[in-house]
């Protein structure tokens, strides 16, 4: 699996080019995968990604650029999540990347990295807490 992500993430790279723009593109999705619960993106410095592919139980189709590696969430996967700073959640996987690549696809017909192993994988490799509410946001009390 690393291998296969290595040799594509290697062939995505080139040379940038001033000319170019990071405009924000969607990433595109393989046709023969159900998207049927929407789809966000989270984009991680692509310093950690090869760490977190490799300790994620499943993982569901991850871009790449010169930067970030983006995961396919599904949508709302933002919901009561604090994600780290380092972290950059794009809604509808419209992401400010100038070529992204797909350098890995799941075997099976989902698109999706589960977002709770990939939230708690994130706040581990960028030395975050996790957080179950967003800042500043309510907090649930526990019954009596």
């Amino acid at each position: 699996m690393l291998k296969n992500a290595m040799s594509h993430l290697r062939r995505a790279r080139r040379p940038r080019d001033s000319r170019l723009t990071t405009d924000t593109v969607r990433l595109p999705l393989p046709p023969a995968l159900s998207a049927s619960l929407g789809c966000d993106a989270v984009g991680v410095p692509a310093r950690y990604g090869f760490r977190l592919m490799s300790h994620l139980p499943r993982t569901g189709c991850v871009f790449a650029d010169a930067d970030r590696w983006w995961w396919i969430v599904p949508a709302g996967s933002d919901l009561d999540l604090d994600w780290p700073q380092q972290v950059a959640y794009a809604k509808g996987a419209y992401v400010p990347a100038a070529r992204p690549r797909l350098i890995h696809q799941p075997d099976n017909r989902t698109p999706y990295t589960p977002p709770i192993p990939l939230f708690l994988m994130v706040c581990q490799v960028t030395g975050v807490a996790p957080s179950w509410a967003p800042s500043g946001g309510e907090r649930a009390i526990s019954a009596p």
